[in-house]
């Protein structure tokens, strides 16, 4: 896999049946490792090691329902209260982070309203803050730190 802007980690690698499995974490099991999948693992990572967010209000591929469709969020941060804290829509390395990946994370965040959102293809990430009653958006230089 290739090397991403997000620290590196001792993660649990194994094939089956010729492919490869990660294990993660927050759902307890090997699942298949895509490019997409080595973001979102190093995402959980850094959200668990670096920004000691607990993990058990950490959900990664959780269902939502969006416009009578079910549709996936990547990583959702809950906060004490179990309201959503931070969604984070992951893309493999090589996508590019354009328009329509704004588009669909705020269109999941349309039923989530967490205060914040990150883009990452573990290249790049883009942090921002939501206010939702004035619906300003608001560019971040860091991940969110867990409050």
């Amino acid at each position: 896999m290739v090397t991403l802007n997000l620290p590196e980690f001792d993660c649990k690698i194994k094939q089956v049946d010729g492919k490869p499995y990660i294990f993660d974490l927050l759902r307890r099991k090997y699942v298949r490792l895509s490019p997409e999948e080595w973001v979102r693992q190093h995402i959980i990572n850094l959200l668990l090691t670096h920004y000691a967010y607990p993990k058990a209000l950490i959900r990664a591929e959780g269902g939502l329902t969006l416009n009578m469709t079910q549709k996936r969020t990547d990583v959702v941060a809950f906060d004490r209260q179990g309201q959503p804290f931070l969604i984070v829509e992951c893309k493999a390395p090589h996508i590019q982070l354009t328009q329509s990946v704004f588009d669909q994370i705020a269109r999941y965040n349309h039923v989530h309203r967490a205060p914040y959102l990150v883009v990452s293809n573990g290249i790049t990430h883009y942090c921002c803050g939501i206010n939702h009653t004035t619906s300003e958006v608001q560019f971040l230089d860091d991940f969110p730190a867990y409050v």
